[in-house]
């Protein structure tokens, strides 16, 4: 060994003694997984009782020949205890719970559609069946489906163009303008429509190795994790993302603030293509706002769903493999989409609520190790950050006229948005909108215009 690592969690830890827009639905875009991050290390913890199987991942860089740990744990384990794992599975819970990006179109003010209320945002038992309810509503009927490959396949047919399009859209599909009159001729010719998406489940790669993750599983009442170690040999602040899985619901520290990611935030369209930046950099800023003295909350779900999705939820024997010795192993099987974007755990309910908690950390500001506590609290949230794309359409109408009046303010809340998140530079941002925008993000109103309403 030419090297001896003295670490904590940086490497291989264990325990030492603005506006909703239709609830959570949307069109999945984008995710900000842990791999954005340099000094990145993960932590699941399935605990129940005083039950804990903990799995630690690292991002140690370098020829492993020159690796090696120190693991402080509370009991003494035998050999059983000790599993190495894999990590597909860490990745997996990573991108079903990172942060997320969604989009919404904007409807031709002119033609308004009726919409079908938001729900709550509460644990949901939905099926296939609920989603076929919907489709027969619109006068769509699935005819089959299935899951090839990296495909979810659906098999449509549909009694008129106008329901065949709206239930296209609410499940997340772009539909070109002018498309319904080509839909009805199809229909026209009781022809039926093949339909599918690629399952977003891919990692992005980002240049360091991650070792296969380690698994220690002991009894003890203490729930918490030792950071201070991590700081030994750290260059400068770690970032640690700790994945707890409980029974009964979201877990927090008891002796560090844990506080909400800023979500729910609309912000412009070209983030789109810079959202990895985006998200580092809010991060960073809220960060800041904390001093470096708050762990930050970035998802917590019911394992049985997701809406809208960056990844499916984990399946009853991806489960067991991180630890949830709960839940009874079931054969695997496809997650049963549904409606805007949701996605349902297959072989039926799991037991499981899942937090997600993003912390950076050095030893200044995080003197103590993490002490943390189930709660009963099963309140959804996620890291959620929206893009409205703007109808661009040439109806005169009067509803569209208060759409660009509109339209005009909603740019440049956008833009404020974006710039308190970030503490990008403002003019920068009204540069980069205007692409989508035009002139209109933060420019003054024409004097003719603010006279005559023109």
């Amino acid at each position: 060994m030419k090297r001896l690592l003295i670490v904590g969690v940086s490497a291989l830890t264990a325990l030492a003694s603005a506006p909703t827009v239709l609830a959570f639905c949307g069109f999945y875009v984008a995710k900000a997984d842990t791999k954005l991050f340099n000094q990145a290390s993960q932590v699941v913890l399935a605990r129940h009782e005083d039950k804990t199987v903990l799995t630690m991942a690292n991002d140690f860089k370098g020829d492993p020949k020159e690796f090696a740990i120190v693991v402080p744990v509370p009991t003494l384990l035998e050999k059983g205890q000790i599993h190495v794992g894999e990590r597909a599975v860490i990745e997996h819970l990573d991108a079903y719970t990172a942060p997320r990006l969604v989009e919404y179109f904007d409807e031709n003010p002119c033609r308004p559609r009726m919409l079908m209320a938001p729900r709550a945002s509460a644990p949901m038992r939905s099926t296939a069946r609920d989603e076929e309810a919907r489709a027969k509503s619109l006068g769509v009927t699935i005819e089959a489906r299935y899951t090839v490959g990296e495909y979810d396949i659906l098999i449509l047919s549909a009694r008129e163009s106008s329901g065949l399009e709206t239930w296209l859209r609410d499940n997340g599909y772009r539909i070109p303008t002018g498309a319904t009159a080509i839909l009805g001729s199809y229909i026209k010719q009781n022809m039926k429509f093949f339909v599918a998406k690629v399952n977003l489940q891919e990692q992005s790669k980002l240049g360091f190795t991650y070792l296969r993750p380690l698994q220690v599983a002991y009894e003890s009442p203490k729930f918490m994790l030792p950071i201070r170690l991590g700081t030994v040999n750290a260059d400068g602040p770690q970032e640690l993302f700790v994945y707890a899985l409980t029974r009964r619901g979201r877990v927090e520290t008891t002796n560090y603030r844990t506080v909400r990611l800023p979500s729910d935030a609309q912000i412009p369209l070209f983030v789109r293509d810079e959202f990895p930046r985006f998200y580092r950099d809010m991060f960073t800023q809220q960060v800041k706002k904390e001093d470096m003295r708050a762990v930050f909350l970035e998802y917590a779900w019911d394992m049985n769903w997701c809406d809208p999705c960056a990844a499916d939820p984990l399946t009853r024997e991806e489960l067991p493999q991180l630890g949830v010795f709960w839940v009874d192993v079931a054969p695997a099987g496809p997650s049963i989409p549904g409606s805007r974007g949701r996605r349902f755990a297959p072989s039926g309910a799991v037991d499981v609520f899942v937090t997600r908690l993003h912390v950076r950390y050095d030893a200044a500001h995080f003197p103590e190790d993490l002490v943390f506590q189930e709660t009963a609290d099963r309140t959804t949230f996620q890291g959620r950050y929206i893009l409205r794309h703007p109808w661009k359409g040439a109806e005169a109408c009067e509803a569209a006229k208060r759409y660009g009046e509109e339209l005009r303010s909603r740019a440049d809340r956008e833009a404020q948005t974006l710039a308190a998140l970030t503490s990008w530079p403002i003019e920068e941002i009204r540069t980069k909108m205007r692409a989508d925008y035009g002139d209109l993000p933060g420019e003054p109103l024409p004097w003719w215009r603010r006279l005559w309403g023109g």
